[in-house]
């Protein structure tokens, strides 16, 4: 396996659409095994490929809590058959957007279809941090990040901070 470079705002890259798997394989499978190392090391719960540079429908996500055993999850060309009126506000981060936080309202539940690691297809309704997760994840395959549901005053200011992080980076890297 290998860790893949995440890639951050304000990369172009990230607001491409990604296209359909169709149909599971061993490379889709390398790749689903890749990013789960990338998001374990980086740490995350979450991670879309078009985040690591690919535009393929494929995330990964293990909401297991720090005292509990890894529960990996993999999801190819995933979709929401039907969602509640309810809503639920949470609480978002982004590897994309590192250490930066804000309140996202989402959909309560969702009915997701999706293939699983093994080329199964699954349809279920998922809620609570789930539904919140794969939601977020889902936008990243339609060119969306999670900071495009906030003011734009907000968006500029998440973005700002990540470019004076990654010079500050930079240049005690070139020190």
């Amino acid at each position: 396996m290998t860790i893949q470079k995440i890639l951050t705002v304000p990369n172009p890259v990230l607001k491409q659409v990604s296209r359909p798997v169709k149909t599971m394989d061993d490379q889709i499978r390398k790749l689903m095994d890749d990013m789960l190392e990338t998001m374990y090391d980086a740490p995350g719960i979450g991670l879309a490929a078009i985040q690591v540079g690919i535009p393929l429908r494929v995330i990964v996500m293990d909401l297991a809590g720090p005292d509990e055993d890894p529960a990996p999850m993999c999801f190819a060309d995933p979709e929401v058959l039907e969602d509640v009126e309810e809503m639920r506000l949470w609480e978002e981060g982004c590897l994309s957007v590192p250490d930066f936080y804000e309140d996202v309202e989402r959909p309560e539940r969702v009915k997701l279809k999706y293939m699983d690691y093994h080329g199964k297809e699954v349809v279920k309704w998922v809620d609570g941090l789930f539904a919140t997760c794969i939601q977020h994840e889902m936008d990243h395959l339609n060119g969306v990040l999670f900071i495009d549901h906030l003011s734009r005053l907000k968006r500029q200011r998440a973005v700002r901070k990540v470019q004076k992080a990654e010079r500050d980076r930079a240049i005690e890297a070139a020190e």
